[in-house]
């Protein structure tokens, strides 16, 4: 089954036959993928497929059973997860991780000056953030930026833990379910910063929402029981019988 990224763009992020067991049970079983620079790709698929382990495989949160994970053309398999995002991989996960006794700047000023201690990066001058009032502004978070992360909305959160994540300039940004509790309005605007996103980034997001799929991604891929079941546009995943029926359950294999 084709699973590689669209002919034209170099390859920035390619999985092969990787595998994931635990106690026996394959969590993922020879996973094939690769994304192309500049591409934002959806990944779907029930509880239970994979898609999480995917994301922990590619991150250094778990080591592979057996395969290999390559950024362009560094094999980063196994690395420790710290080294894995100063090369260039952000991940966030479903549930936001920010410093809430921090206001929304100071979050973003944290992660913008990388591992030193938090009074020692929040003493330094304000010479060098312009990235960081770039990224307020691309979060529309600009007016909240004084605000402490706790007394912001759930959306807002979900965009500020992004805005971490774009301070340390990632080559590709793993999302995991980043509309996950939103109001429909926060959802609309998580569509419309992720297509900004994609615009300069290469963007793998994780969503049990169709409609927000349908909206950003350029290509789906559906994973079921730890494999790529297939992989396409939206509209020949939604017209293809065999997803039907593994989001139906009926699907055997």
């Amino acid at each position: 089954m084709e699973t590689s990224a669209p002919a034209g763009p170099a390859i920035v992020l390619s999985v092969r036959d990787v595998r994931r067991s635990f106690a026996g049970i394959h969590a993922l079983d020879g996973v094939d993928l690769a994304v192309g620079s500049g591409e934002l790709l959806g990944i779907i698929g029930p509880n239970g497929a994979g898609k999480s382990t995917l994301f922990n495989v590619i991150t250094g949160l778990l080591p592979p059973s057996s395969g290999r994970v390559y950024l362009e053309n560094d094999d980063i398999t196994g690395l420790p997860p710290h080294r894995i995002t100063r090369l260039g991989i952000g991940r966030k996960f479903q549930v936001p991780n920010i410093f809430e006794h921090l206001s929304v700047r100071q979050n973003l000023v944290v992660a913008a000056r990388g591992r030193q201690r938090i009074p020692a990066l929040l003493a330094r001058g304000d010479a060098d953030l312009s990235d960081v009032e770039e990224i307020l502004g691309r979060l529309g978070l600009e007016a909240k930026a004084g605000m402490l992360a706790d007394e912001l909305s759930h959306g807002e959160r979900q965009w500020l833990e992004i805005g971490a994540l774009l301070a340390n300039a990632p080559r590709v940004l793993l999302l995991d379910e980043p509309t996950a509790g939103m109001t429909m309005d926060e959802t609309r605007r998580t569509e419309a910063l992720l297509r900004e996103l994609s615009e300069g980034h290469t963007v793998v997001v994780i969503e049990h929402n169709i409609r927000f799929i349908r909206e950003v991604a350029k290509r789906v891929v559906v994973m079921h029981r730890g494999k790529v079941l297939t992989s396409g546009p939206i509209a020949q995943i939604e017209a293809d019988q065999t997803v039907r029926d593994v989001y139906l359950g009926r699907a055997t294999a």
